[in-house]
């Protein structure tokens, strides 16, 4: 099944085969989903047969919305299809635009719709395999160092949250 989502094309909104987006690095519409229990956050480590960024440590959920879906839909979607997680209120944060290589020839230059939600760290969930392989909660502070201290375990894109966005995703009070 061709999955496509929409990216930039002379300036104008296309939907465009996923692969062939990253292949290209074109600018495009993404979701990203930041479950926290206080200054907890419920990350996921991406399974082993994704096609990029296998195994690396991840924010929630992220993902690409389909052709004419709308992001805070898709983000909701997504919780339920990757970490069985439903029944969260996702509450809108300020967009993000970014580009990072993501290796094999691939680039993610994406338009980030943002949303946070609070949930308890005893959130039932049901992991799918196919997309993710691990979940735990770290604190905000845990996680910057562990970034610091091993980069390669995290994907391009939490990296770049962390250091570059995180006032915005997170408030004023979890500012680096």
């Amino acid at each position: 099944m061709t999955t496509l989502i929409p990216a930039w094309i002379d300036g104008t909104l296309t939907p465009v085969e996923k692969l062939e987006v990253h292949r290209r690095g074109l600018r495009h519409k993404a979701v990203s989903v930041f479950v926290m229990d206080g200054d907890r956050l419920l990350i996921q480590q991406r399974a082993a047969s994704k096609y990029h960024t296998p195994n690396l440590w991840a924010n929630t959920c992220c993902t690409h919305p389909d052709w004419m879906e709308h992001g805070a839909a898709c983000a909701t979607r997504r919780l339920r299809e990757e970490l069985g997680i439903e029944g969260l209120v996702l509450f809108p944060r300020p967009g993000i635009e970014y580009r990072a290589d993501v290796g094999g020839g691939l680039v993610e230059h994406e338009v980030v719709e943002v949303f946070t939600a609070d949930a308890p760290a005893d959130l039932p969930h049901d992991l799918n395999p196919d997309e993710v392989q691990a979940i735990r909660w770290t604190v905000l502070d845990d996680l910057r160092a562990e970034i610091a201290a091993a980069p390669e375990r995290f994907t391009p894109w939490l990296r770049i949250y962390m250091a570059e966005h995180a006032e915005a995703i997170f408030g004023a009070d979890m500012r680096v």
